[in-house]
């Protein structure tokens, strides 16, 4: 007896998606044609405007082509085989509520309803010969707000919008037939289940044109509207599953029903127009917003002028999207350079000798498999792993190892052996999860790399060990710049709420004037120097210029005195880094103990911690402050709690998060190790003056 699952591959749905479009364009043209000319037909006396505020409901067809692959249905059942492409059918129905006005082009539109994407993938054939089929019932909840323009100021309309959707259905059915080759075989019965690692929420976009045909006459108060439409709904954001690579694209083909009422304009039976009353509209007053302006001008923070600072080395080495050559930004170097290196010396890295912090530790960072390789000949039974992460797959990743194997082999002359070579997928630790949304380009960027894993203590970081553990830091000397804290800090309260932006005049005196902006935060430091200039200190005027919503100017003034920043030549502090995983403000294990046994002890009495705690570009730029100070906070609470088992209470704390501001960011955010670096908290040791 043959199985009932021995279907054909090919499915009579399986139209390609041009040809599908062009005869539901065809279709709906000959409909509007035909209809319009009825319409046409009728000659009626106007009595009422065109509505301008609608409600109803559509409904339609969704047809969902499915791309992609799915094996891992959940944690019991992975099929033997692969499901890729495949198409259905599925229904499309809400209610909705839409504006616009007779004779503008732009209008909004809200729909919210039921969205099923269901479908059934084409058939495979597993390793025994015997065919098998996977189906889902997959559907959603969907809002789906949209932007309304109409050209031409007639009818026909376009719209596009977000897609928000909320996962009701995750059902699937898995069916395996039998060997034709042996047809006394009984089927297996189907499997029936939930597709696991399923995304609960996706927002994703489409769009689409519509036609609005009016069903009533205009002199009817309340007008029906009959408005087919079509829509598309691309692949970007509609990954159902968290795991995998299936994709749904959805093209619409539907309909809505929509009523409104208009405004009566001539008295019915009477062609002589109705009196109309135009209502007075008073002028709007609008009160002065209320915004609060105050200049701190902190005083000279004695400071050490020089710093010695522990760098931490992160164990990655990233490659640009589609590459495997190391990316010509590492400084790599020849065979006969390599003696005249060493990784303790920084003479041997700082080429070009580079004047801010973050250029010569990007240039350490950048020397990272020099350093590697110097440590390597050192520590002859030291041994490594380099595990390729690439999104194109293991092998792309295997390649990417293997090209910084071959560099250490053949520049330092490292025992092949001892330089294991892995491929994934995915990193152990990935940047890139169901809860990451913003930035994708960024975050896939930051996935693209090799990770440099080992167990021999001479490579690592102390207190580490295990996989991901860091590499030994490298410390640097370095001129201190101005800090932060003495920066001439302006703050507007209400800036956000009042202004479109706001600026600041400041006038020394003599009478010359300095503008600085426009902002939008309510809050912004600009270096005493710059202020300055060459003066050691001054009194100005400080003039606050904001322009409002309604486009009136407000000024608001005060006075200040700057004094130049200028640290102490007598005294040293110490610098101290702590990198945190993407969008997370929680320290690691290895951190943890880092902090209590190497930096807690180097707390001078009754000295200052200052941290400031950052953030890469990646998500909003207020969710980035705030996990910024979340990430300083998290280090001040393991350095207190350390101090008061020690008895220590003589020592006071500075933290601030400056999140992602371009203008105070450690690094840059071109490439994925500037943005991995900028996940920090720097700690700052500052003697007792």
């Amino acid at each position: 007896m043959k199985s009932k699952t021995n279907i054909s591959k090919s499915s009579p749905f399986r139209w390609p998606l041009d040809v599908l479009n062009l005869k539901i364009v065809v279709f709906i043209t000959l409909v509007f044609t035909g209809f319009q000319m009825s319409l046409q037909a009728q000659v009626t006396q106007t009595q009422y405007t065109k509505p301008s505020w609608f409600f109803g409901a559509a409904a339609g067809a969704n047809f969902n082509f499915y791309r992609g692959s799915t094996q891992q249905l959940n944690a019991d059942l992975k099929v033997p085989t692969a499901f890729h492409n495949g198409f259905g059918t599925g229904l499309y129905a809400a209610p909705l509520l839409e504006f616009h006005r007779p004779d503008s082009r732009w209008g909004i539109m809200l729909q919210a309803g039921y969205d099923s994407r269901k479908g059934k993938f084409n058939t495979v054939i597993s390793p025994c010969n015997c065919p098998a089929d996977l189906s889902t019932k997959l559907s959603y909840i969907t809002i789906e707000p949209s932007l309304r323009f109409a050209p031409f100021k007639s009818n026909f309309y376009l719209f596009g919008g977000p897609r928000i959707a909320i996962n009701l259905d995750k059902s699937f059915t898995f069916l395996q037939g039998t060997n034709p080759n042996y047809p006394e075989q009984i089927a297996s019965p189907s499997v029936q289940g939930d597709f696991s690692d399923v995304n609960q929420t996706l927002i994703s976009m489409q769009i689409g044109a519509g036609y609005d045909m009016y069903l009533s006459k205009q002199d009817k108060q309340t007008q029906f509207i009959f408005s087919p439409f079509i829509s598309i709904q691309p692949y970007f954001g509609q990954s159902p599953r968290s795991i995998e690579t299936w994709n749904i694209t959805t093209v619409r083909v539907g309909a809505a029903l929509k009523f409104g009422r208009g405004q009566k304009i001539i008295s019915k039976g009477d062609s002589t127009p109705a009196e109309v009353v135009v209502p007075v509209i008073a002028k709007e007053v609008i009160a002065e917003p209320t915004v609060q302006f105050s200049v701190q001008s902190p005083k000279n923070i004695p400071v050490a002028l020089r710093v010695k600072e522990t760098f931490p080395l992160r164990n990655y080495v990233f490659f640009d999207l589609g590459s495997t050559t190391i990316p010509n930004r590492y400084i790599l170097l020849k065979k006969d350079q390599v003696q005249a290196f060493k990784d303790e010396q920084e003479s041997g890295l700082h080429a070009g000798n580079p004047s801010s912090r973050s250029e010569r530790q990007m240039i350490i960072y950048y020397n990272i498999l020099n350093i590697l390789g110097d440590r390597m000949q050192r520590s002859p039974s030291s041994t490594i792993t380099l595990v390729g992460s690439s999104e194109n797959g293991p092998a792309e990743g295997r390649a990417m190892a293997t090209s910084i194997q071959v560099y250490l082999v053949d520049v330092f002359g490292i025992d092949a052996s001892r330089i294991k070579i892995e491929g994934r997928s995915k990193p152990k630790v990935p940047s890139l999860n169901s809860a990451s949304k913003q930035d994708l380009t960024l975050l896939r960027e930051g996935e693209n790399r090799v990770s440099i894993e080992s167990n021999s203590p001479a490579l690592l970081a102390e207190y580490s060990s295990g996989p991901n553990a860091p590499l030994t830091t490298d410390e640097m000397n370095t001129n201190q710049v101005a800090p932060i804290e003495s920066y001439v800090t302006f703050s507007v309260e209400g800036a956000k709420e009042a202004f479109i932006s706001w600026s600041v005049e400041i006038t020394d005196d003599k009478g010359n004037l300095q503008n600085f902006g426009p902002y939008t935060a309510e809050k912004m430091e600009i270096p005493g120097k710059d202020i300055l200039g060459t003066r050691a200190e001054g009194d100005y005027k400080i003039t606050m210029i904001g322009t409002t919503k309604s486009g009136n100017i407000i000024k608001k003034e005060t006075t200040m005195h700057v004094v130049l920043w200028t640290p102490p030549r007598t005294e040293e502090g110490k610098r101290f880094s702590v990198i945190f995983e993407f969008n997370q403000s929680k320290v690691s294990s290895v951190y943890q103990k880092y902090l209590t046994n190497t930096v807690v002890p180097k707390i001078p009495a009754g000295g200052t911690i200052v941290l400031q705690g950052y953030a890469d570009v990646i998500g909003d730029e207020d969710h980035n402050k705030k996990l910024s100070l979340a990430r300083a906070n998290e280090v001040k609470n393991i350095i207190s709690k350390n101090l008061l088992k020690a008895g220590r209470n003589d020592v006071r704390f500075q933290i601030s998060g400056y999140g992602e501001d371009p203008g105070l960011s450690q690094f840059k955010n071109n490439y994925p190790e500037e943005r991995f670096y900028n996940r920090t908290v720097i700690i700052d040791l500052v003697p007792n003056k």
